[in-house]
């Protein structure tokens, strides 16, 4: 879900979804900065304080009035940073694997917690581009939350209708979670295993109506089998942003 209705967002999209590009790059272990938080203390650290950490970007969402919207993540967790302080020029050197320092306030909005809008970066040396970690198995589970915000991917799921059309008949997607929406708009989609039907999102401004994975969730039927790749957000429960739709292998 959009946190606003109205949003320019100028971003060529070239490194929106995380699965393009190799892997590789540092390990991601590398040694905190003085003052810097590891991702244990980032987890215990209480809402609305000051947090300082260092990570690598993983996909850019958007950049609008100076301000930037990343996925992030390091070794040990993910970091979601929504709208932070950054102008155009800065936007075009956030290429996927880029470390950054990141100072800002941690916050949440139904359930995703995040790096408030507002914070400051700079960016440091190293790389790292974090593999699709699966985690089908924890779909359910308590534990999934733990890995909020990280690249995952979810295998051997079924397509479950996610509506209905204006002549009744069932659908595999949505223009926006309640089908208000064109072309252009988020796909919302439903996905079940083992008798648990799950929704997921292509939110649109990571990966617009020109990306492959657009075009593969405008193209599922109800009862196909599909792995998926792509950030596990939350919005009042999990809602992944995904990035990647295949046959299941």
């Amino acid at each position: 879900m959009k946190k606003f209705t109205t949003l320019l967002v100028v971003s060529a999209l070239v490194l929106a979804c995380a699965g393009c590009g190799s892997k590789g790059g540092d390990s991601g272990a590398d040694v905190k900065s003085e003052g810097v938080m590891t991702y244990d203390e980032y987890v215990a650290a209480e809402l609305e304080s000051e947090v300082v950490i260092e990570t690598y970007v993983q996909a850019k969402q958007s950049w609008w009035d100076n301000k930037a919207t990343v996925y992030t993540q390091d070794k040990d967790g993910a970091y979601f940073v929504y709208n932070m302080t950054c102008s155009e020029e800065d936007y075009n050197k956030l290429t996927t694997g880029t470390k950054i320092k990141v100072t800002g306030y941690k916050a949440e909005w139904s359930g995703e917690v995040e790096i408030a809008e507002g914070a400051t970066f700079e960016i440091e040396d190293g790389n790292y581009v974090a593999e699709a970690e699966d985690v089908t198995s924890l779909l359910g589970s308590d534990d999934l939350i733990n890995h909020q915000n990280k690249f995952v991917a979810f295998k051997g799921m079924t397509v479950e209708a996610a509506g209905q059309d204006d002549d009744g008949n069932d659908v595999a997607f949505l223009y926006n979670w309640d089908g208000s929406g064109q072309d252009g708009d988020d796909l919302y989609f439903n996905v079940s295993l083992d008798g648990n039907t799950y929704t997921f999102t292509v939110e649109s401004y990571l990966c617009d109506n020109t990306t492959d994975v657009y075009a593969a969730v405008k193209n599922l039927n109800i009862g196909d089998k599909i792995d998926m790749e792509g950030f596990l957000y939350w919005y009042e429960g999990v809602n992944p942003h995904i990035t990647s739709v295949k046959a299941a292998q």
